[in-house]
């Protein structure tokens, strides 16, 4: 737990997390909005090279300016960079930054056959540190073994597809995403065996991630006002992005804490 407390709350006090210099507009619009333009600071764009050019193909955490937090099923064998302060990914505003990757660390357990398994989770190191400003700026991560309470409105945050096949946003999109308990959310008529202790699911009606929001973060506000990354956006059904009963589920971000911060200080 030193070692925890040591990393995360040094980027925490040191940086400042959680507090957005432009507040979310958050709202109860059941389905995906626009979101307010760089309310989350945090959010990045994974991207790969294909081509002469790169793609969005997942999102990611700033948790720090030299670690960002992503999911595990994101990484292959492509090259990649990360986006920060974007909003518009199909224009180019100014206030963006781009860096290369220097390391990419997927956790030791996942495993690519078994999503349900668990262990979605991968940290990025950029080679060059993130200039935090008010376009760009860290989550708080929270403790570990926290869990958010059943029903706590949280958001999901991407540029995803805007439904099941649909074409992606180029826009930021926010979506409330209520938290279900494990108890609900593993019962046989919701998800089940597949969600595990490890995971937080989110949603489970028409509101929902879809394809390309993946590795994003699950945003919870703390009892001190504070935003924090609670879950990796995971999978959702393949029934599609939108199935009663099947909410997001996400990697439960404080049952890794520990990992998180051992990765950020032994690369």
């Amino acid at each position: 737990m030193m070692k925890v407390g040591l990393v995360l709350l040094f980027a925490a006090y040191a940086y400042g997390c959680g507090t957005p210099s432009h507040a979310p507009l958050v709202s109860r619009v059941v389905n995906g909005e626009d979101a307010r333009p760089y309310s989350w600071p945090w959010q990045i764009s994974l991207q790969y090279l294909s081509g002469s050019g790169y793609y969005h193909t997942c999102g990611g955490t700033l948790l720090s300016p030299n670690w960002v937090m992503t999911a595990g099923h994101c990484i292959g064998p492509r090259t990649y960079r990360v986006v920060l302060g974007d909003y518009d990914l199909t224009t180019g505003e100014g206030y963006e930054q781009i860096r290369s990757v220097e390391n990419i660390v997927v956790h030791p357990q996942w495993n690519e056959n078994c999503l349900a398994c668990g262990n979605d989770i991968a940290m990025i190191k950029l080679a060059s540190p993130a200039i935090l400003n008010d376009k760009v700026q860290p989550s708080c991560v929270p403790q570990s073994g926290e869990i958010a309470p059943h029903n706590d409105p949280c958001y999901i945050t991407g540029w995803g597809r805007l439904y099941s096949g649909g074409p992606a946003a180029s826009k930021l999109q926010q979506a409330l995403l209520p938290v279900v308990g494990h108890d609900i959310c593993s019962s046989n008529d919701w998800w089940g065996s597949s969600v595990k202790l490890t995971m937080i699911c989110g949603g489970g009606d028409i509101r929902s991630g879809c394809h390309g929001d993946s590795g994003g973060p699950l945003n919870c506000r703390g009892a001190d006002g504070k935003w924090y990354v609670h879950g990796v956006t995971s999978f959702v059904s393949s029934l599609g992005c939108n199935t009663i009963k099947k909410p997001t589920v996400f990697t439960r971000t404080s049952f890794f804490t520990e990992w998180i911060a051992d990765t950020m200080l032994q690369y």
